[in-house]
């Protein structure tokens, strides 16, 4: 009996093997779909879209981009976990994903358990500015202002809950301060406001506020990533320029529906890879100030863990209620 069960259960696995390495010959047949949590035209859109193109052509299959925006991204990812595993439905994660596991009390997908990571594939900074006019010209001025000037400084940010507003919270707790955040809705109303003296910084999205920047009528303090943007590298992290526990950027990834095939897995990391590496996809990407970056599905895996611990304490940290 006992030799009966290990025959087959050899038997079942061999024909497990056969079947993922069957489907891994045969993939792609059809298009691939990506679901995009964000609407047409933004940073993560255009990413996706640069990518998915060059992925078409690596694979020899439509790669299309397919915009589900809702609140936290919860309509894509549910749509994803959902999806039959094999590959042709696909996710666009980011360090948002990260953010929605902590801010809403029950979700109707896992974001660890339902999906198998596939690649990184762009990351972009995070800045924190003033008006050109500001008297602070290094992030040391303004966090010396705001330690002598306790509940004196308002600091702009895009929505509660957002990227932005939850950096600003970690810029605040970081260097212990006892400063304002303020939400606004969208980022041309933050640069309205900053421009206009209404708030004495902003922590945003580099990209959209580089034409700001270069024309000088904003002034670009810290990048809060690991390191240094690649764009204005003379300017310094936020932790170069004193403050050491603070790092925060953004980033954007692929992932595919929870026990896909690992044959399939393997053929679209590579095809992944192979696209962001490509040096007209790394062009592309610059020219909308996002760094291209790949990585093996176990990195992301760990950058997604890691993201949904860290901005778990910067919410409750933040008091930012559950939705």
């Amino acid at each position: 009996m006992k030799i009966y069960l290990i025959r087959l259960s050899i038997s079942l696995w061999l024909g497990i093997l056969c079947s993922s390495f069957a489907m891994g010959q045969n993939f792609p047949s059809k298009p691939i779909k990506v679901v995009v949590p964000f609407g047409p035209g933004g940073i993560a859109d255009l990413t996706a879209r640069i990518v998915a193109q060059k992925m078409s052509t690596r694979l020899g299959q439509s790669v299309v981009v397919d915009n589900k925006p809702s609140a936290g991204g919860i309509v894509a990812a549910d749509m994803v976990a959902k999806a039959e595993p094999d590959g042709y439905t696909l996710l666009l994660m980011s360090n948002g994903t990260a953010i929605t596991a902590n801010l809403f009390q029950k979700l109707s997908f896992d974001p660890i358990k339902d999906f198998e990571p596939l690649s990184t594939i762009g990351y972009f900074d995070i800045a924190i500015v003033v008006n050109d006019n500001s008297k602070h010209l290094q992030l040391k001025d303004l966090v010396s202002t705001a330690q002598n000037n306790p509940g004196k400084l308002n600091v702009a940010s895009i929505n509660i809950g957002s990227t932005q507003h939850l950096a600003a919270e970690l810029f605040k707790n970081s260097a212990n301060l006892d400063i304002q955040v303020v939400p606004f809705n969208g980022t041309p109303a933050v640069i309205t406001a900053l421009r206009g003296g209404q708030v004495d910084a902003a922590v945003e999205i580099l990209g959209p506020l580089v034409p700001q920047i270069r024309s000088k009528a904003i002034r670009l303090l810290a990048v809060t990533g690991a390191k240094r943007s690649v764009f204005f590298p003379d300017i310094p992290t936020a932790s170069e320029a004193g403050l050491k526990n603070f790092s925060a950027s953004s980033w954007n990834a692929l992932a595919a529906p929870a026990k896909t095939p690992s044959a399939i897995i393997e053929i679209l990391n590579k095809s992944i890879v192979e696209a962001v590496n490509d040096p007209e996809v790394k062009s592309k990407l610059q020219d909308i100030f996002v760094e291209a970056q790949a990585s093996t599905p176990k990195e992301m895996k760990l950058l997604l863990e890691s993201d949904i611990k860290r901005w778990g304490n910067i919410i409750d940290k933040a008091h930012i209620p559950k939705q």
